[in-house]
């Protein structure tokens, strides 16, 4: 008896925890929405070439910085190789955008960006 009580408990233990990690996985991968002004991770929110913000980014990414989403006082470095957003972000440059990702500290790892609406 106790061997079969032992062993449901395991499998019910188990259970839970896959259901778990499966939720919890879910809710990561949902990501969070930000609107905010398209820069570069190494301008961030103040531009130091001369001319205006658009081109003051585009600029610093042809040199290997990344795309940034200053969001109020906050930085968000922005990863992505997808071409198409890429190019989205070049349109953006310098302008508002909405962007879809998931957060990691000062990353965000871009799932879609578009012009706000």
């Amino acid at each position: 008896m106790k061997s079969s009580t032992q062993r449901l408990g395991f499998w019910l233990v188990t259970l839970l925890l896959g259901a778990a990690l499966t939720a919890s996985s879910a809710f990561a991968a949902k990501g969070k929405t930000f609107t905010g002004t398209v820069s570069d991770s190494m301008c961030g929110a103040k531009h130091q070439m001369p001319g205006d913000d658009a081109g003051c980014t585009r600029a610093c990414v042809s040199k290997g910085s990344k795309y940034a989403l200053v969001v109020g006082d906050k930085v968000y470095t922005l990863e992505t190789n997808d071409k198409t957003t890429l190019e989205t972000l070049d349109k953006q440059a310098g302008a508002k955008a909405t962007v879809t990702g998931t957060v990691n500290g000062d990353v965000l790892e871009v799932s879609s960006v578009s012009a706000p609406k």
